[in-house]
């Protein structure tokens, strides 16, 4: 169970590569224990998102103290690990610095729902504004916890995107649909502006129905398969790609 959450982890890291999202080697992401809620996988410091083997993720626990792997952790593990610990119901983390989503947060606008994308964050997106530093102790990971709340996306303000799921694979999505979303209403702003919005009503039917398992499950299999990636099996087998392994 361990090793194929491993290597969706790994699978994760190469789309969100693919898709625009490395920035070097400063994003990371993060998967609960399979056997063991207190602890954690996470991407290491000092690689790239796309170039995660299983054998180079490193094991963290709730207070952000690495206990296993050889490379050192990154210094904002204490995103992943205060928001694992304030909720439970999660899963999976994402901290990345895609470029449309960072340049948005600095217009100081709420997100509208101008397209597809923007329509799963209906229920609200929040934005932590504390700091555009990095977020290096438990205190900044805190905050940025209650900053989610029940959500599952925040833009980092002038920073980044910060985003969660149940499963790995779900935590991918809501990443690159956010991105998606801020590009979106730059292009739109540039033009002059939105001009036609749909009902509140509209838009949470549609952001509810993009948020189905099948949906999340059959975006990160085409993802998968472009990336040249293979499979793996999310925490408790609620949404798998059904892909052979890495070799």
């Amino acid at each position: 169970m361990s090793e194929a959450l491993k290597k969706t982890l790994v699978t994760a890291g190469r789309i969100l590569a693919a898709e625009g999202q490395r920035d070097y080697t400063r994003g990371h992401l993060s998967a609960r224990h399979p056997l063991d809620p207190d602890f954690f996988f996470m991407k290491p410091q000092r690689i790239g998102l796309e170039e995660m083997t299983p054998e180079t993720i490193i094991t963290v626990n709730l207070e952000g103290e690495k206990v296993e792997g050889e490379a050192p952790r990154h210094s904002e593990a204490f995103i992943h690990s205060e928001i694992l610990r304030a909720r439970p119901d999660l899963n999976a983390v994402i901290h990345t610095h895609p470029p449309h989503a960072v340049a948005f947060t600095a217009l100081g606008r709420e997100l509208q729902p101008i397209g597809q994308p923007s329509t799963i964050f209906h229920r609200g997106l929040p934005v932590f504004a504390d700091t555009i530093d990095l977020i290096t102790d438990q205190a900044r990971g805190r905050a940025v916890a209650r900053c989610l709340g029940q959500h599952k996306a925040l833009l980092l303000k002038n920073h980044g995107i910060v985003v969660a799921g149940v499963t790995v694979e779900e935590a991918v999505y809501h990443a690159l649909l956010l991105e998606d979303a801020c590009r979106l209403q730059l292009l739109a702003d540039a033009a002059g502006g939105a001009k036609a919005l749909f009902s509140d009503d509209e838009v949470s039917k549609l952001g509810e129905r993009l948020l189905r398992s099948e949906a999340i499950k059959t975006t990160f299999a085409y993802l998968a398969r472009r990336t040249g990636a293979g499979g793996g099996q999310s925490i408790g087998g609620k949404v798998g790609t059904g892909f052979p392994p890495m070799h």
